[in-house]
């Protein structure tokens, strides 16, 4: 069985988690997710997007 799930839901969720658990302000959740679509729309994104991917392999890989 596959799942996928995109980078910005869980980079949201975690926000979210931050700004629900830890008290984090709500102008730095909204500071934390516009850098991330500013990270994500420079020329270092698809670098990036390669090391999710390759993490994501590892894990995958693993055997527990």
């Amino acid at each position: 069985m596959t799942i996928a799930v995109s980078a910005v839901v869980l980079l949201g969720v975690f926000v979210f988690l931050l700004w629900r658990y830890a008290r984090l302000p709500l102008w730095q959740a909204a500071v934390c997710s516009a850098f991330g679509y500013y990270l994500a729309a420079s020329s270092i994104g698809p670098t990036i997007g390669d090391g999710l991917r390759a993490l994501a392999g590892f894990v995958a890989g693993l055997d527990l």
